[in-house]
């Protein structure tokens, strides 16, 4: 994506796209750091395992860019439907037909699954899996296609992974039902424009729900393989779910990752999948996505250019953050009733 900043009069924020903008650490206390809390023991969660992230990853990069009306998107989300339905109870399919900022029709489908569907208490697990249809920075390349291996990809296979691992669990699995989304056409939009000409297949799905059901919260992961990666609790985050802000970075923390998750907000909000399913959805809703603030553009080097492809992919970042959410998933308690038991 690219940067643009907007008011937020009702939050009081600034908000800038996912861009060459600089937004700075906030000088005020992350949120929740850690505490007494952090001495409890762990629950047992299964064992995420990076290497089957990585096939994941690598079947994605594979087909090419999935860039929405070519023969590689639609065969990236066929490849991404016959995964889930092997690891999950139910696979929903929204297709639709949006109109890009360049007056250009995509049709596109956001690819949805469910785990323990019967759970009315449910966590969103959600990740683009389109990729950017032209490099913006970068060259050689630049207007061409992108592969999108960490800017995409990363995210969907941390989150097949995470199915495959519940579904190889022998011990019941975590307590809440867990909703899967893979949003389409996220990175289809003008680069210093509009915001809302990004994200295009979440802002249809929260005008637009297919499931009835509302989870209680919702975890974004976008830009979760690169070595080095770096995740800030960012600001639309922590205005809109702190609670889940502090309990995934806290998490995090008890296991160990704090190379990764740092304890420090950003002075500023990104928009993302997660900003449309808070405003319009009204889902409490994260991103974890790498973002330094003491880069020259905020993001990763090979963000938005030909670059961005396996070679940038560490598979100590993809077990960083899938065990996390493993571990959150699993901490979680029992809460409401099944439907039809």
């Amino acid at each position: 994506m690219a940067i643009r900043i907007i008011t937020l009069i009702a939050l009081g924020l600034m908000l800038t796209r996912c861009g060459g903008n600089t937004i700075e650490p906030s000088t005020s206390k992350p949120i929740d750091s850690l505490n007494t809390e952090a001495e409890l023991p762990l629950k047992t969660s299964p064992n995420f395992n990076a290497d089957s992230a990585m096939v994941f990853l690598t079947a994605q990069i594979a087909i090419g860019p999935r860039v929405p009306n070519t023969p590689a998107h639609k065969a990236c989300g066929d490849y991404l439907i016959k995964e889930l339905r092997k690891y999950t109870e139910a696979v929903v399919i929204q297709d639709a037909n949006v109109v890009a900022y360049t007056g250009k029709g995509l049709k596109i489908r956001n690819i949805m699954a469910q785990i323990n569907p019967n759970r009315t208490d449910r966590i969103m697990l959600f990740a683009h899996w389109d990729s950017r249809p032209f490099a913006d920075r970068g060259n050689p390349g630049k207007g061409e296609p992108v592969l999108g291996a960490d800017d995409g990809a990363s995210g969907v296979a941390v989150i097949l992974e995470i199915a495959r691992a519940i579904h190889r669990d022998t011990s019941g699995g975590p307590a809440p039902g867990i909703d899967i989304v893979f949003f389409d056409a996220e990175d289809y939009g003008d680069a210093g424009g509009d915001p809302e000409t990004y994200c295009l297949g979440s802002q249809h799905w929260a005008k637009n729900r297919p499931l009835p059901i509302a989870a209680r919260y919702g975890i974004l992961l976008d830009m979760v393989g690169a070595k080095d990666a770096v995740f800030y609790q960012e600001g639309a985050s922590v205005s809109f779910a702190p609670h889940v802000v502090h309990k995934v970075w806290t998490t995090a923390h008890k296991l160990g990752y704090t190379q990764y998750f740092k304890m420090a907000q950003l002075n500023g909000p990104i928009t993302d999948d997660h900003y449309f399913i808070n405003t319009l959805a009204k889902i409490p809703s994260i991103d974890i996505i790498n973002y330094d603030p003491t880069r020259p553009m905020g993001f990763p080097g090979h963000w938005h250019t030909e670059n961005d492809n396996l070679e940038n992919i560490d598979p100590a970042t993809l077990k960083a953050v899938g065990q996390t959410i493993l571990q959150v998933l699993y901490e979680e308690p029992v809460l409401g009733r099944d439907l039809n038991p």
